[in-house]
């Protein structure tokens, strides 16, 4: 007998007669635990999983169609790197050779978008109930008459990711392959099985639709106050952009992927995708209370007896994560919506020590920050490694990013500018010197910041100009010593605080100067100062 979905994937060549679409999570947990052998139920109730070898995603194997008319539109380069179309079809092809054999497929259809006027239409084909699961929470849930209205998709993701593409093949430089097509409006995943490649494809494909129709496309979480107010979180990872944005007094519309429309804004996702690395009760409530039935754990360590995760464990990896529906966050905003922000936060861990804890940003110095998406990592323990590692990822989210980041950084601005909305650089990194000799900034501290700025509290606030990055520092918060606002008073030398200084200054100087054909010199102007 013919399964009744298996006509839905004939049009691509694939011929099931075992195909389950929009399972249940009830069903899909029996199908991973039956079919799958590294598939358990935790203690809490979430679904354990492997991803296998790929622990994280593959950058270096990500590849976009460069067909004509798309081929001036994209930002090309080592983010994006293009593929022929006859590749890409060979690709294709081995994808669906692979999901012809298997022995049951799954469907999951959905919404990328919670505004209807953008939405976009999602479906996605796999061999692995995890996949399935994964993609029911970070894909908006479509009710029962929206199902069956689904109709043709606007994008389709072929995820065979447990078989590998031929290295052989042109532009291949491994086994795993990512490819994306806008003109046939296809994702093939291979060799690999790691689901955040299904989730940051789609992210990658609104960052293109988006823009061209005049809307923002932001890597940033969201959350919204009781007075209705919104404000916007972006930073790259560490810089506690998941941690100051769970507000207990204010309602989370979203945790990474949002658009900014002439309306306000939308959450992309209908699920959050958090690290899980020691993670606890106390530190992130939320999260630790969102691991229940229906959550995708992966690649945790876990006690075989008692099936209780050990979230301090990184031996599988580092990258351990949590896929939950966005309701399973206790203060979520639903529908995933809200108005035009009054506040955005950049965030950044500076590990060199020497950025204010919070400055107001003019709107040509938001730009210059947004485009330069800077943090800073602590460096490793490589004997002779004594230095942190500036990290610079364009509008806090270059993986992604389609266009050039100039594009998403003129919307920006206009928003800022018709909004009226305030842009704030919030340091998150260290103080009283840089991580060898300095302290991680209190979270007591960058809370009260935080509070501080969505609260008004530092509207009128005294500010200091600093002399090389030309930030208008604020100088008193409630709740923050006065000291630990002006980074120059709590280092003990001076002359070391300087050097420290023009060092990270020339670093941001050296970065942006990828970008400065693409910018107006109000911008280029608004970065560091360097004199010799």
């Amino acid at each position: 007998m013919t399964d009744p979905f298996s006509e839905l994937l004939a049009p691509y060549g694939i011929h099931s007669s075992n195909v389950l679409r929009n399972a249940n999570p009830a069903v899909l947990y029996e199908e991973a635990l039956v079919h799958e052998n590294d598939s358990a139920v935790s203690s809490s109730g979430a679904l354990i999983v492997s991803s296998s070898e790929k622990t994280g995603r593959s950058p270096k194997d990500k590849r976009i169609v460069a067909t004509p008319e798309f081929i001036d539109d994209i930002w090309w380069g080592d983010v994006n790197i293009g593929i022929d179309e006859d590749t890409f079809l060979i690709v294709r092809e081995r994808a669906i050779d692979y999901l012809n054999i298997c022995d049951r497929l799954y469907i999951t259809d959905g919404f990328a978008g919670w505004d209807p006027k953008y939405r976009i239409k999602v479906r996605v084909i796999a061999s692995r109930p995890y996949h399935a699961l994964f993609m029911h929470n970070m894909l908006i849930r479509p009710d029962e008459k929206q199902l069956e209205e689904f109709g043709e998709p606007d994008y389709v993701i072929f995820n065979a990711g447990k078989f590998p593409t031929n290295p052989h093949t042109k532009y291949m430089t491994s086994r795993t392959s990512v490819d994306l097509s806008f003109a046939r409006g296809e994702f093939v995943i291979l060799g690999t099985e790691y689901a955040g490649e299904m989730k940051k494809g789609v992210f990658t494909i609104m960052n293109y639709i988006m823009p061209k129709k005049g809307v923002l496309s932001m890597h940033s979480s969201a959350n919204l106050g009781s007075k209705g107010d919104v404000a916007l979180f972006f930073g790259l990872s560490g810089t506690g952009k998941t941690t100051l944005s769970a507000d207990p007094n204010r309602s989370l519309i979203g945790d990474d992927e949002h658009c900014w429309t002439d309306d306000g804004i939308f959450n992309i996702e209908g699920g959050c995708y958090a690290k899980c690395i020691d993670l606890s009760e106390e530190k992130e409530p939320d999260i630790y209370h969102a691991i229940r039935y229906g959550t995708v754990l992966e690649n945790v360590v876990y006690n075989p007896e008692s099936r209780q995760v050990d979230y301090s464990d990184s031996s599988i990896t580092e990258n351990t994560r949590a896929s939950y529906p966005l309701e399973f966050i206790q203060n979520a905003q639903l529908p995933c919506l809200g108005g035009h922000p009054e506040n955005i936060l950049f965030l950044t861990c500076d590990a060199f020590g020497v950025l204010p804890p919070v400055s107001r940003l003019t709107p040509e110095q938001a730009m210059y920050h947004f485009i330069s998406g800077y943090t800073a990592k602590v460096a490793g323990t490589e004997v002779g490694v004594t230095e942190p590692e500036a990290t610079f990822s364009a509008c806090f989210g270059a993986a992604f990013m389609v266009w050039h980041p100039s594009k998403y950084a003129e919307l920006l601005a206009e928003r800022i500018k018709r909004h009226g909305t305030v842009v704030w650089l919030v340091n998150t990194g260290w103080s009283g010197g840089g991580f060898e000799t300095g302290q991680r900034m209190s979270l007591k501290f960058s809370r009260a910041i935080v509070d501080a700025i969505l609260e008004g509290s530092l509207e009128n606030a005294p500010t200091q100009r600093d002399q090389v990055f030309g930030l208008e520092m604020i100088t008193r918060c409630p709740g923050v010593p006065d000291e630990v606002l002006q980074p120059e008073l709590t280092w003990s030398d001076p002359q070391v605080y300087d050097l420290a200084t023009k060092k990270l200054a020339s670093m941001f100087v050296e970065n942006f100067k990828k970008f400065e054909k693409n910018s107006p010199s109000n911008i280029k102007t608004a970065g560091p100062l360097l004199t010799k």
